[in-house]
């Protein structure tokens, strides 16, 4: 009674058989292709290891011994080679002794069969070992598709899904990294918060579909005027936070005023037509004498953002600034309540709006 063919899970497996006897090769050959394997032969463990290298075996059966390099060897290199999948090696040895079983486990072999071989016997273990390299290849994908999976979840929570920029978590997470390195190499770091002056009128006149746009497009501003090494985010609402490694506090400012006037001269465009826009700025750096950690950077460029707002917006507020000092010290009693709320607000929620003239129409 004729064998069956081998399944679809063996349909046209590569099969490599080595051994330094042409004649057993050939043996093997015939009665593994009369099965529907593809099979190639070696007569040495060099040209083994080199058809490996070329043309990728499903299973190796592999002879013990043989001049040169042996089963051995040849099993050792090819586990060993991390560049390639999990391949099966059943050896096979004329000397039926447990101690050169117990070798070629130990070399990495997975199965043994004995010369002279026992044909039903080696299909059954090739069958076996090729069943179990497709359920590892099926468990690898799997696990390589969970991977993936985490990496896109994960990538998910910290990007603003509007503008594609960091949200507030990636940014606060971003914010301590990058400031326990800039204190352990005592490199200055600096953080620009900003947002969009009047921006409630946006979606007032012209629907949230606009102001989405001019978010968007307010945030490919941020991201192209900043360095590769800069984090870029979206704080909260319009509100939005640029981290700057390695930048004093003079040349932040001059990035915030760079910033500042690149949204000045753009016109955000929409379905219909276009608008214009301006944007506050508060600027903060560690070292400071004022600034003992992240947070405290945080709220001193918050704090100058909130007086850039209230001295007619448009402009770049350093937090030690002469204006910064005088405004915050010159604040009226009877505002004492008013300037605390103000100085205590959670950076990304909705501060007092200080209106100053009507919204501008579209160009």
């Amino acid at each position: 009674m004729a064998t069956e063919a081998p399944g679809n899970y063996e349909s046209r497996k590569r099969l490599l058989v080595v051994d330094d006897h042409e004649d057993n090769v050939e043996v093997l050959r015939a009665r593994l292709e009369a099965r529907g394997y593809e099979v190639k032969g070696a007569n040495d463990g060099q040209a083994a290891l080199d058809v490996i290298e070329h043309w990728m075996p499903d299973l190796i059966l592999l002879d013990v011994m043989m001049p040169k390099m042996d089963g051995l060897e040849v099993v050792r290199r090819v586990k060993a080679n991390e560049s390639l999948p999990f391949i099966p090696v059943i050896m096979q040895t004329a000397l039926d002794s447990t101690e050169r079983m117990v070798a070629g486990f130990e070399a990495g072999a997975d199965d043994y069969v004995t010369k002279p071989i026992n044909f039903a016997e080696l299909e059954a273990r090739v069958k076996s070992l090729l069943r179990i390299k497709a359920l590892q290849e099926a468990l690898a994908e799997r696990e390589k598709e969970l991977s993936d999976m985490n990496d896109m979840l994960l990538h998910m929570s910290l990007t603003d899904g509007l503008t594609g920029i960091d949200n507030r978590r990636a940014l606060e997470q971003r914010l301590h990294e990058m400031f326990e390195h800039s204190y352990r190499l005592h490199e200055p770091i600096s953080c620009v918060m900003c947002d969009i002056d009047h921006f409630k009128k946006v979606n007032d006149t012209y629907g949230h579909q606009v102001g989405d746009e001019v978010l968007k497009e307010f945030a490919g501003i941020l991201k192209a005027e900043a360095r590769e090494i800069d984090r870029v985010g979206r704080y909260g609402g319009e509100e939005f936070l640029l981290l700057l490694p390695g930048t004093v506090l003079d040349s932040a400012v001059t990035f915030a005023e760079r910033l500042r006037q690149s949204v000045e001269e753009h016109k955000f465009s929409y379905d219909g037509g276009t608008l214009r826009r301006t944007m506050s700025c508060g600027v903060a750096t560690w070292p400071h004498p004022r600034i003992a950690d992240a947070e405290a950077m945080l709220r001193a460029a918050d704090d100058a953002l909130y007086v850039a707002k209230e001295l007619g917006r448009n402009r770049v507020v350093r937090f030690d600034s002469a204006e910064f000092n005088a405004h915050t010290e010159s604040e009226p009693e009877a505002d004492a309540t008013k300037e605390s709320a103000a100085h205590h607000f959670t950076p990304g929620h909705p501060r007092p709006e200080v209106e100053s003239g009507a919204a501008e129409g579209s160009a």
